[in-house]
């Protein structure tokens, strides 16, 4: 089976839009960082101050364009449809891996004033369906890991469908700490069992 991928596109929901990245974004990405730098700490590894400067942003919005054309890794930026330059949040499909595992790892954020009006949970489910459509990135599996405190994010997975996959301890180096996470599944139901992987 030959699977074709997805060319560097856009998707759009009820009130989003979701956006390839592109080096045109480093400056509504670059105030959404700023904006959001003490609400994401908590969640997010530490960073050196120049990754938070415009230069950096740009590299790195490049470099996820190139990951995105390489089958590498999948990253939106959300913006409201009707405030198109302001950016709120970002859903990522990292490390993804091809041959008899077809997975990706999930991660996502949220403006902490878009906090509770269900846009994650819109956006999560754009993503989730190019993700597994056969014209799309066609993949078996989605993964993601949240910290047990995060009460919020650890909901809006099991809302989606994700079943839990056990506790992994000290995942990851995280706010100064190694930190325990749950780890999460989410199985393509449109992939059928004796299917090989394209």
């Amino acid at each position: 089976m030959t699977v074709v991928r997805p060319a560097l596109t856009d998707l759009r929901s009820a009130r989003l839009l979701l956006r390839a990245p592109s080096p045109e974004l480093t400056e509504a990405v670059y105030a959404f960082q700023l904006r959001n730098l003490a609400h994401f700490s908590p969640w997010d590894p530490s960073y050196p101050p120049s990754y938070f400067e415009a230069a950096s942003i740009q590299q790195a919005l490049s470099q996820s364009a190139q990951a995105w054309a390489d089958d590498q890794g999948y990253n939106y930026w959300l913006s409201l449809l009707d405030e198109p330059e302001k950016i709120i949040g970002k859903v990522q499909l990292s490390q993804v891996s091809r041959g008899p595992f077809q997975n990706a790892a999930l991660g996502y954020k949220l403006d902490a004033a878009a906090q509770g009006q269900g846009l994650m949970r819109e956006a999560l489910q754009s993503v989730i369906q190019q993700a597994f459509a056969p014209d799309g990135i066609h993949l078996h599996r989605l993964q993601a890991a949240v910290r047990p405190e995060n009460l919020r994010s650890l909901g809006l997975l099991r809302r989606l469908g994700f079943e839990d996959a056990g506790l992994q301890r000290r995942y990851l180096f995280i706010d100064g700490a190694w930190r325990d996470h749950q780890v999460f599944a989410l199985i393509n139901p449109a992939w059928p069992d004796r299917q090989a992987p394209g």
